[in-house]
């Protein structure tokens, strides 16, 4: 604050001494940005400037011109508080020239309009309703639960909890019923995004303004500025409603969260075109939720709310339906008939057993145990943690799941679609070039800046404002960071104008004064008088440059003698300094992850709001084919047939609107396409959304964006997205392994429970010896899968066909194999043990502890689709280990205590009877290996 007063009482003293040197500057009838009373007007203005009474004069002029002085803070200015006003700054990191004092002369603003009457405004504001999105068809969390709850899925999981509290297992109850939280809870949470999304839109759509009512300016909510309304711009603001200028000086806005194009645009007044979309310049419209980088203007708003551009966005998101997970739709259809078949074979059993033995109770326990061993409810258990241990390890990437559904496409994905400002590129200008006027040339990136270019690298700073806004005054700034800054006051500004795009900064010191310009080539070669030939070659140059994908503007310098300046640019006699192009640059990485991509199999398409021409430039510095550019216009004289045969070639896609993606990202799903979109702007979301995996960036991307996705990159590096492409494949790699094994050690468990019932042997598995083989089942199924490493040559193979079920016709063949040959090596020992007489708890404990080493054995078999036992060994997976030592903790407990044996209802084993049961477990490894190649490729594709 002090520091403010300091500089405000230097202006003061500064502007006080120029009235008494060279009288009244002109412009000085201003409006106040605050009061809106031109308090500035000749009329009120004294007649001498060295009166006391030119004093108070001044320091009222200068209260109302930097309000910002005596404000805590204010993230905006008023009509008259821009940076096109000169004050006073020291020099900055950039190496600004360090300036003094000065006093402006700013251009005449017209007289001030009363706007709405208060009356008017709140008519208004009842009849449209508030300038903020709609909130209808809201989901409370109570209705969001209520919906999870009509699940089967999540059934399946409370009835087996329940199922185990009734047979007296209450930690098996408790474990279930833990996962049943879980899933409601994480379901809650990602159901509750669409809320999140529209209520970021709400905050953007609803910034302060600074309206004109009843001849007042006033600040008002965003959310109750009103069709009609007069809302005051200057840099800085962010506009609060769809507008158009009736009043507008050298105003220029950044559209980029609605269209994507890097590079402000110039806004100018004119008649409104209903038609008028964002971006271009010299439109007279200024839309919702853009920032006011340069000027000032007032402008009557013309659409509010959801008739707002960025409202239309809004309701289109609202009105899209999130990809369901094709994964949860497999599983619970498999689920399902599992139930059904298991029911009925349970029931089977139960009147089997009570038939033809005669003990119903016995019979109830019997069919309890084998409805136990055919209920898969491993497998939503286990999608579900798989699902949550992949999100984790996709953020040690520094990439956030949004939506775990993603994790299971991100293997299947086809096509990446990307945006190209602050996805591909920096979403920052930089200086990418400079050409002197004799041809010779400079690329900042390759090196510090040769002695030759230091002049025009310093004379674009001088024709900069001081502390910019404008990102391409911001990259002048950074080119000519270093370079010596001589004590220098800004005196003079002439801002563009619709007949010369170029603006001109006057400054001066004790001995000199330096005219700094720059603009438009075309405009900078009018002012510099160049003849046909030289003009001509400057026409080239730019050509070149712009070919290249950049921004091109032209610097000159010209002197100035004596206090008299010329009343527009023309009268310097200006100097050619050379051209300066300018580039939003490729982030690191993008050319390599382009490429992966490529090796993968997923074909990379950019789509952005900016021009053909830079389109083409990044798209061949990614590394993509940039022969065929479909423009906006272009594809809205498509119909869907016409688009669904492009998008099949197409790669590059420039000057497309919000619903144009919507269309490109429905023309490619509705190919058969599994479309990943990313994307960092309020134009993405509804694309975002409407993919099957919406990649936002996470540093530069805006909230909307990142409410609108599943997958958020923390550091907008777009090489992340490889890697969760890797991860998302391995995790689906792993998921059919831990799905497959599901499935072989079913068939074991059903087949002793049913053999004893169909031969009238004693019973082998009651429901403690099943709640035993779920507390192995589950933790090897959820944490050694799940912790395997990748296949070899997972990124060298297609992406998975998205219309494959999770159990193919191969799985569940080698499934089925698998568990055969436990039934069999198990069953054997049993009925070999019964053979040779044994105590019918002794054949129990046997065969229960070869059916144990069996499981363990397919454990080692499916730890690897592609590679050996011997390969599989070697690999480290810690969860294995603490398994492994859990299990035999476990087995050493049940067959070693007394208290155990009798629950179980086991007897003693001998070392021959060990020996055994290893001998088996190794058998089932040593079969299923050599079995293993024949089946490889059918498992892998």
């Amino acid at each position: 604050m002090h520091g403010s007063l300091r500089i405000f009482l230097a202006e003061l003293i500064a502007a006080r001494q120029t009235t008494l040197a060279s009288g009244w500057p002109t412009g000085s009838d201003e409006l106040c940005a605050e009061s809106g009373k031109n308090v500035f007007a000749q009329n009120q203005r004294p007649e001498t400037p060295n009166s006391p009474k030119a004093a108070r004069w001044i320091l009222q002029r200068f209260i109302c011109r930097q309000p910002s002085y005596f404000r805590a803070s204010s993230p905006t200015r008023g009509l008259d508080g821009g940076d096109h006003a000169a004050r006073s700054h020291s020099a900055d990191r950039h190496g600004a020239p360090q300036r003094k004092s000065a006093m402006l002369d700013v251009p005449k603003h017209a007289s001030p309009v009363p706007g709405l009457s208060e009356q008017e405004a709140e008519a208004r504001l009842k009849a449209d309703g508030p300038n903020e999105l709609a909130r209808t068809g809201r989901r409370t969390p109570f209705r969001i639960v209520v919906e999870v709850l009509r699940e089967p899925m999540l059934a399946l999981l409370l009835g087996g909890g329940v199922l185990y509290l009734l047979l007296g297992s209450p930690e098996e109850a408790l474990i279930l019923l833990g996962f049943a939280l879980f899933s409601i809870i994480i379901t809650v949470i990602q159901e509750g995004r669409t809320e999140r999304v529209l209520e970021a839109l709400r905050d953007l759509t609803s910034p302060r303004a600074l309206v004109i009512r009843d001849g007042e300016r006033k600040r008002v909510a965003g959310r109750e500025v009103v069709r009609g309304d007069l809302v005051v711009l200057a840099e800085g603001d962010r506009v609060p409603a769809d507008a158009r200028l009736i009043d507008a000086s050298d105003l220029q806005t950044d559209e980029s969260l609605l269209t994507g194009e890097s590079v402000p645009v110039r806004k100018a007044v004119g008649a409104a075109s209903a038609s008028a979309r964002p971006g271009g310049d010299d439109l007279p419209q200024v839309f919702s939720g853009s920032l006011v980088v340069r000027g000032h203007g007032i402008a009557e708003v013309t659409a509010t709310g959801p008739r707002s551009e960025i409202g239309r966005i809004g309701q289109s998101l609202s009105a899209l339906e999130t990809e369901p997970p094709r994964l949860r739709a497999q599983m619970r259809r498999l689920v399902t008939l599992c139930a059904i078949f298991g029911g009925v074979v349970s029931l089977a059993a139960v009147v089997l057993y009570g038939t033809l033995r005669g003990g119903w109770l016995d019979a109830l326990l019997a069919g309890i145990a084998i409805g136990m061993s055919m209920l898969p409810e491993e497998l939503p258990v286990v999608l579900t943690v798989f699902m949550a241990m992949g999100a984790w390890r996709i953020s040690k990437a520094r990439v956030l799941t949004r939506r775990a559904a993603a994790i299971e496409t991100l293997g299947s994905a086809t096509v990446l679609c990307t945006d190209k400002t602050g996805t591909l590129t920096q979403n920052r200008m930089t200086v990418a070039e400079m050409c002197l006027p004799d041809g010779t040339a400079f690329r900042p990136p390759d090196g510090a800046l040769p002695a030759e270019f230091a002049l025009l690298a310093e004379t674009g700073r001088l024709a900069s404002a001081p502390q910019p806004f404008d990102p391409m005054e911001k990259a002048f700034h950074a080119v000519a960071q270093g370079l010596p800054s001589p004590a220098l006051d800004l005196v003079r500004i002439y801002g563009l104008r619709p007949g010369l795009l170029a603006m001109t900064n006057i400054w001066r010191s004790d001995t000199k004064s330096i005219v700094a310009a720059k603009g438009a080539p075309e405009a900078i070669a009018a002012l510099c008088h160049l003849d046909p030939t030289a003009a001509a070659e400057l026409t080239a140059r730019t050509e070149a440059l712009a070919a290249k994908g950049m921004r091109v503007l032209a610097v000159a310098r010209a002197a100035l003698d004596g206090q008299a300046w010329p009343e527009t640019q023309d009268g310097f006699a200006f100097s050619l300094l050379g051209l300066v192009g300018l580039a939003d640059p490729l982030r690191p990485g993008v050319t390599e992850a382009v490429s992966e991509c490529r090796t993968a199999g997923i074909r990379v398409i950019m789509i952005t709001g900016d021009y053909p021409t830079t389109a083409a430039a990044i798209a061949r510095q990614a590394g993509l084919d940039a022969e065929t550019i479909v423009s906006g216009e272009m594809l809205a004289a498509m119909d869907d047939e016409t688009l669904a045969q492009t998008v099949r070639t197409a790669t590059v896609f420039a000057r497309i609107m919000p619903e144009q993606k919507l269309r490109i990202v429905a023309a490619l799903k509705a190919d058969g396409e599994v479309v990943a979109m990313t994307g960092d702007g309020v134009n993405d979301a509804s694309s975002l959304k409407a993919a099957h995996i919406g990649i936002a960036m996470g540093g530069r991307g805006t909230d909307v964006a990142r409410e609108a996705s599943s997958l958020v990159l923390l550091d907008d590096d777009f090489g992340a997205i490889v890697a969760a492409v890797r991860l998302g494949r391995r995790v689906f790699d792993n998921l059919r392994k831990s799905m497959g094994f599901i499935v072989a050690i079913h068939v074991p468990i059903a087949g002793l429970a049913l053999l004893p019932l169909v031969s009238g042997l004693p019973i082998l598995l009651w429901p403690m010896h099943i709640a035993f083989l779920e507390m192995v089942i589950d933790p090897v199924c959820t944490l050694v899968f799940e912790a395997e490493t990748e296949e070899e040559g997972i990124m060298l193979r297609p992406p998975r066909d998205p219309a494959a079920p999770l159990f193919s016709a191969a799985l569940i063949g080698w499934s089925l194999l698998q568990g055969t040959v436990v039934l069999a090596l198990s069953a054997g020992i049993y009925l070999l043990a019964l053979d040779r007489g044994m105590p019918e708890a002794e054949v129990r404990s046997l065969a229960f502890f070869a059916l144990v080493l069996g499981i363990i054995g397919l454990i080692f078999v499916n730890r690897s689709f592609s590679a050996s036992i011997v390969t599989a060994f070697q690999r480290r997976n810690a969860a294995l280990r603490w398994v492994m030592l859990s299990v035999t903790a476990m087995l050493s407990v049940t067959l070693l205590l007394p208290f155990a044996q009798r629950m179980f209802r086991f007897g003693p084993l001998h070392l021959d009877d060990i020996a055994l049961t290893v001998a088996a477990g190794l058998a089932t490894i040593l079969v299923l290996e050599l079995l293993k190649p024949h089946w490889r490729k059918r498992l892998m594709t």
